[in-house]
């Protein structure tokens, strides 16, 4: 199309940004014909990013074509109106987390908030929505996580002391931080032990020191977050609970399904419901199997009947006057 017909320089700079950030590589044709401009505008218009700190590399082939890249500072990012929206939901989110960025996540909501068109900003505030802390959440250094983050990166080691220890310095393999109820977890892995552990990052006391690298390995059954749940459940890498049975419950499988969040619920017919649970123990299964405040039956495993039976005894022996 002929160039005076074109959109301003400064609206199709930012057109031409968005749909570079849109998928890894862009030919040169397909970018011409997205934002309808000519092979050379959009030569030009890539010269000029590039002046503005943008890292855009040329590809070379029979078409050609362009890649931004990330490059050493964090320039100028332009978003479509669906991920301007999301960004600022994530933001109020991050920022109402009690989490150790949400002072950061605070001041970039309100600059996003500010260039908002008026549309969008109605549309995030429809999301009226909240991050609850977890009660016990604690906070952690930014730079602390940032240091280990950039650790896992680069797949270097990392020392430090743990809590209030004072024995040797602890050096492991960082690989994977996960939030887990109000708190930052390190998975790693200690040669020293020849195993995976797992640290609370507020316990950490990084030593200023670049480690050796290493590599990379797996977590046992692929999944760090399932890895995780099953080493506070007491269970193995799958994230199962240790301790897990059955019962039959005097409720419809309609009333007990509020009530059964982790858990198997099944009809088991005239008006019964059969419930799967599980736990860290076989005692504080049979707390959980008593929780519904209705007869049950036909318990399974023998350790479960065995743990019900040791409840009764200790509630018989409480409710002795």
């Amino acid at each position: 199309m002929p160039e005076s017909s074109s959109p301003s320089t400064s609206r199709r700079l930012l057109s031409l940004l968005t749909v570079l950030q849109s998928r890894r590589d862009w030919p040169a044709a397909a970018l011409a014909g997205r934002l309808d401009v000519s092979a050379r505008t959009i030569r030009r218009d890539v010269d000029r990013l590039r002046e503005l700190g943008y890292e855009i590399d040329a590809m070379r082939g029979p078409a050609g074509g362009y890649r931004l890249r990330a490059g050493t500072y964090m320039p100028p990012v332009a978003f479509a109106d669906d991920q301007a929206v999301a960004v600022a939901v994530a933001l109020r989110l991050a920022a109402s987390s009690g989490g150790p960025l949400a002072e950061a996540a605070e001041e970039a909501l309100s600059v996003v908030s500010r260039l908002l068109p008026a549309s969008l900003g109605r549309r995030a505030q429809r999301f009226a929505v909240e991050a609850v802390a977890p009660a016990g959440a604690v906070g952690v250094e930014p730079g602390v996580l940032s240091a280990v983050e950039a650790a896992i990166a680069a797949d270097e080691e990392i020392r430090f002391d743990y809590g209030g220890s004072e024995g040797p310095v602890r050096v492991t393999e960082p690989h994977h931080l996960l939030w887990h109820s109000g708190r930052w977890y390190l998975l790693a892995f200690t040669s020293e032990r020849d195993g995976w552990r797992v640290y609370r990052v507020d316990r950490l006391r990084l030593k200023s020191h670049r480690g050796r690298r290493f590599t990379r390995r797996e977590v046992p059954g692929g999944d760090p977050a399932r890895y995780l749940e099953g080493r506070f459940r007491g269970g193995d890498e799958s994230g199962g609970w240790p301790c897990r049975g059955e019962i039959v419950v005097e409720a419809s499988r309609e009333e007990l399904e509020p009530h059964v969040v982790d858990g198997t619920l099944l009809d088991a017919g005239e008006g019964r419901a059969r419930v799967g649970l599980g736990s860290w123990s076989w005692g504080a299964l049979a707390a959980e199997c008593l929780r519904f405040d209705r007869p049950i039956a036909d318990a399974h495993p023998a350790a479960l009947r065995d743990a019900l039976a040791e409840v009764a005894r200790r509630a018989a022996v409480a409710a002795r006057v």
